[in-house]
């Protein structure tokens, strides 16, 4: 019996235009499709993706996200992780304040994108760069309601 090989469980893609940033949006949406994600998990996650990436061009200078798969016991996950070698973040908590904004934006990247992830990590020093590292966990399918006209995935 073969097995159907897996997709690499790690992947690095360069975050160098805006084209690039399509290019994170389409795998990070295809890797949390794969892993099970609902629809309102996988938007959260690109939304978050897409945010971080842009802060990555645009504050960093450019810089790469790695996507890793993550299996731990009975949950399957992801890890995105952003890296640039820009100026870092002089003030963290200011930068992960609602509404701040260095760039004209809304002023939600950081602080949004904490909001809509299971798990947030921030390293940045001036004059270093900044690593922004997120997870993302697939939950289950949900139990079913009860009552009448309660849907169950499969029945029917």
């Amino acid at each position: 019996m073969t097995e159907t090989p897996r997709p690499p469980a790690s992947i690095s893609l360069p975050i160098d235009s805006d084209a690039d940033l399509a290019r994170i949006r389409q795998q990070v949406r295809q890797a949390a499709t794969d892993l099970g994600f609902g629809l309102v998990q996988q938007t959260k996650l690109i939304t978050a993706a897409s945010e971080l990436a842009r802060n990555t061009l645009v504050h960093g200078g450019g810089g790469v996200m790695e996507i890793t798969r993550l299996d731990e016991g009975h949950r399957t996950g992801l890890r995105l992780c952003f890296v640039d070698h820009g100026p870092g973040i002089r003030d963290v908590e200011l930068a992960m304040t609602d509404g701040y904004t260095s760039g004209g934006g809304l002023g939600l990247g950081l602080s949004g994108s904490r909001r809509l992830v299971h798990e947030f990590a921030l390293d940045t020093e001036p004059g270093r760069g900044t690593t922004v590292t997120v997870v993302a966990w697939a939950s289950g399918v949900p139990a079913p309601r009860s009552g009448a006209g309660s849907f169950r995935p499969g029945a029917g």
